[in-house]
């Protein structure tokens, strides 16, 4: 049984998982939507909403873990001095899933992730 099981497991390991949820975390924070499958970007929601709420805070230690999982210091800037700031009087759900379709190729839903 899988009850209460959350992790998303995507058909990869844990460190190719976790590689591509910081990747598209990168993309996301950096260019503000990105188009990917309906799965990866629900398992993105769950890395990115915590990344921000950290950035709302703006302490020291939410910074160290913040340049813990995005990999440049670009994306880091910009979500503590552009992205938070917008968001300072929301309590969560900072981000939308906007359904665009299937792919052509092998079905699978397409969906743009952007923050609200």
């Amino acid at each position: 049984m899988r009850h209460r099981k959350k992790n998303i497991k995507l058909g990869r390991t844990k460190a190719s998982r976790k590689a591509l949820l910081r990747g598209l975390a990168e993309n996301l924070i950096l260019h503000d939507a990105i188009v990917t499958t309906k799965a990866k970007a629900k398992a993105l929601r769950t890395v990115v909403e915590p990344l921000v709420t950290k950035a709302k805070k703006n302490r020291p230690v939410d910074k160290e873990n913040i340049n813990s999982v995005l990999y440049t210091g670009n994306a880091v800037k910009k979500l503590i001095e552009v992205i938070a700031p917008r968001y300072k009087e929301r309590a969560g759900g900072y981000t939308r899933i906007t359904k665009l379709g299937t792919r052509p190729n092998d079905g699978a839903e397409k969906v743009k992730i952007e923050f609200v």
